[in-house]
């Protein structure tokens, strides 16, 4: 028993001297490389949370240098600050690299290209276009205006927006750009413009006015060109040293991966419906279980997408309260007035959920859930329309019509049997026992008859 004991607690501190070793060398994994990290697509909390913890690894593993390899249309405001933020504190310098060609740094992808020790931009790509996009849609994010024209303009023809709320919206946006631009030397004033007016700029342009440091196509040259420069650290002046530095590609994890499937306009809006519907089953058809575990699990993660995107909670109520009128139509008939006022509510509550142009909700989407919706409330409509149109099942109506059969003579009043039940009936004309009758009407617990003709008779 001992001698098991022993071979067991030599396999543990065997098995935890071997993990140590494993973190160890994990750890120095990361010394003397260049590790890059992608930020494709839009700027937004999954990716930010990808780029901002890979920043903060490499800085604690001790490596050389970050390199943000970037194609970005742009962004929520939120994201982009807080990576800017980490960016500006950062132990370890970040190279934003625009790569490969064809790609861009427009809107956010600017500001965040300002912040990074060093900027660098490959062939056939360009940056700029960083107008608030509160000066011509909707506020939270960095999108370029609609119309950049739009808006008041001083004697210089610069721009100034037309409310008090997007001249300050726009003067912020103008002095944190100046402020990044110059923070590392670069050039202030066509950041300035890349907000008022939109700019954009080539690489061969932006390198031709200070926009970036260098020019690369590849990373091999981008680290060649990066060796000896100067940039500005939180804790002060450094030269890069990029000789002989092994490049460590870190790619998206299962965590970032859900992160951006989940704050998806899309997905986010399936899992509401998803949760609405199962929640609704649920309540209708209690001990189900499974529809509102379901449901419950879609509505959290919709609601925690929605914490995280620009949404307008008015379209959010109206989504809320069109799905609520169709439901109504089924147990309170108005004769489809709550229906289409529900399918009208819902369709205009998903267009405005979230209007930017890169974080919208797709409006095939949008019109297939209210086709399906409304092909629900003809169904139900339909059905409602059959059901009067049938005679009554059940009830004093289902008595009309129906066949008695005398059970006694009467001239006036007597006793007929129908439905196998006795009732009390009243003619007209006098009525022989066991003759065949019909029920023209009930009067309470009377039954008026009268005497049935048969088809020869009819004739």
């Amino acid at each position: 028993m001992n001698r098991m004991i022993w071979r067991r607690l030599c396999l543990t501190i065997w098995l935890l001297a071997m993990s140590l070793l494993a973190l160890a060398a994990t750890q120095e994994s990361l010394t003397g490389k260049a590790v890059v990290v992608d930020l494709d697509g839009v700027v937004g909390p999954a990716t930010v949370d990808h780029v901002r913890r890979t920043i903060a690894d490499a800085g604690n593993d001790g490596a050389a240098l970050v390199i943000l390899r970037m194609d970005t249309p742009g962004g929520l405001d939120s994201s982009m600050r807080a990576l800017v933020k980490d960016i500006l504190a950062a132990p370890v310098p970040v190279v934003t690299w625009v790569a490969p060609a064809g790609s861009r740094a427009a809107s956010a992808g600017t500001y965040i290209l300002f912040a990074s020790h060093g900027a660098a931009m490959a062939s056939s790509t360009h940056l700029g276009a960083a107008t608030p996009v509160t000066m011509g849609g909707m506020p939270g994010s960095t999108e370029p205006a609609q119309k950049p024209e739009d808006g008041k303009q001083d004697e210089e023809g610069k721009r100034r927006g037309g409310s008090a709320m997007e001249r300050k919206m726009l003067e912020d946006a103008v002095s944190y750009i100046r402020n990044l631009a110059e923070h590392h030397g670069r050039n202030p004033d066509w950041a300035e413009q890349a907000v008022r007016e939109g700019r954009t700029l080539t690489a061969d342009e932006a390198l031709e006015r200070g926009v970036i440091d260098i020019m690369a196509d590849d990373i091999p040259t981008l680290l060649a060109r990066l060796h000896g420069r100067e940039v500005r650290m939180a804790s002060g002046k450094m030269a890069l040293d990029t000789t002989e530095l092994a490049v460590v590609e870190r790619a998206a994890d299962w965590r970032t991966k859900l992160l951006s499937t989940i704050t998806n306009p899309n997905v986010a809006y399936f899992l509401m419906l998803i949760g609405f519907y199962g929640l609704i089953f649920e309540l209708s058809n209690p001990g189900q279980i499974y529809p509102g575990v379901i449901g419950v699990i879609c509505l959290v993660l919709a609601l925690y997408a929605f914490q995280v995107l620009p949404v307008n909670y008015a379209g959010l109520a109206l989504i809320i309260l069109g799905m609520a009128f169709m439901i109504a139509e089924a147990f309170v008939p108005s004769f489809g007035v709550l229906g289409l006022g529900g399918v009208v509510a819902f369709v205009v509550g998903s267009v405005i959920l979230l209007d930017d142009e890169h974080l919208a909700i797709s409006l095939p989407m949008i019109a297939s859930t209210a086709l399906v919706s409304l092909g629900f409330l003809v169904w139900v409509l339909g059905r409602l329309l059959r059901i009067r149109k049938r005679p009554a099942l059940a009830g004093m109506e289902e008595l009309l019509d129906m066949e008695a059969i005398a059970t006694e003579p009467f001239d006036s009043e007597g006793w007929v049997r129908v439905h196998g039940e006795t009732w009390r009936a009243r003619s007209r004309t006098p009525v022989q026992a066991g003759a065949h009758l019909q029920v023209t009407a009930v009067d309470g617990l009377t039954l008026e008859v009268t005497p049935k003709q048969s088809p020869q008779q009819g004739e």
